[in-house]
């Protein structure tokens, strides 16, 4: 499913254009450093949950250089058309995601492998925390406004990615503060459960329309609400 700006000016497109432009830069650069640090911490600590959470960083990037690549067209015709391709894209970096954060959480449950206290994880995994819901939050609403269901589904990712960031912590305090080694891997199989989902909604193309104008032009297609949404759309 392509999503169509009902509401915004050629002008405002431009402009929501190259705002999130600049939100997937960032998003890039933050994640690249972001994976490098959890990489090499947690094959310091023999942390499972720091390798995969610098995997998922991995992930996100492919994610966020998708939509890049899709904004990178000048022509707004042309961003459309890779809509759907980039959509694709992001939906089996989710069900990648989930994949490897399901096994890689099984195995500390079965006793397989138990991770040190890493200091610095903690530091990374409450950074990205409080950096995250901003960057996830800037580009979902300027992906609305847009109508880019590309957009608002790598911001779901960037969120994901928040979620992620809540259980690192959260794990690596309970195993360094009361030696739970349960808690993350736990906490992770839920994430992995919203990432499957997350990329359900996004190979089906669910997850974006266009702000709601003033009034729906009396051709609008069959199948919209009052506000010429699509059956699925969960962000009018």
């Amino acid at each position: 499913m392509t999503a169509i700006s009902l509401g915004a000016s050629p002008a405002r497109r431009e402009q929501l254009t190259r705002r999130i432009r600049l939100l997937v830069v960032a998003t890039i650069t933050y994640n690249v450093i972001e994976a490098v640090i959890a990489l090499t911490v947690g094959a310091t600590a023999s942390s499972s949950a720091l390798i995969g959470f610098g995997l998922d960083s991995v992930i996100e990037v492919s994610s966020a250089a998708a939509v890049a690549w899709q904004f990178s067209a000048r022509d707004h015709a042309v961003r459309e058309a890779r809509e759907q391709r980039t959509l694709r894209i992001i939906s089996l970096s989710f069900f990648a995601l989930a994949l490897y954060v399901t096994v890689d959480s099984v195995r500390p449950l079965i006793g397989t492998g138990e991770a040190d206290h890493s200091l610095p994880g903690i530091v990374l995994a409450a950074l990205s925390l409080a950096i995250m819901p901003f960057l996830s939050a800037a580009q979902r609403k300027a992906g609305r406004e847009l109508g880019s269901a590309t957009a608002v589904a790598d911001s779901k990712q960037t969120l994901l990615c928040t979620y992620l960031s809540a259980v690192l912590l959260i794990g690596l305090l309970a195993n360094w503060l009361a030696g739970w080694t349960w808690a993350d891997p736990l906490a992770a199989l839920v994430i992995a459960t919203i990432a499957l989902k997350e990329g359900r909604d996004a190979w089906q193309g669910k997850g974006c329309c266009a702000t709601p104008p003033a009034s729906i032009p009396s051709g609008a297609k069959a199948g919209t609400d009052r506000y010429g949404c699509a059956a699925g759309c969960d962000c009018c």
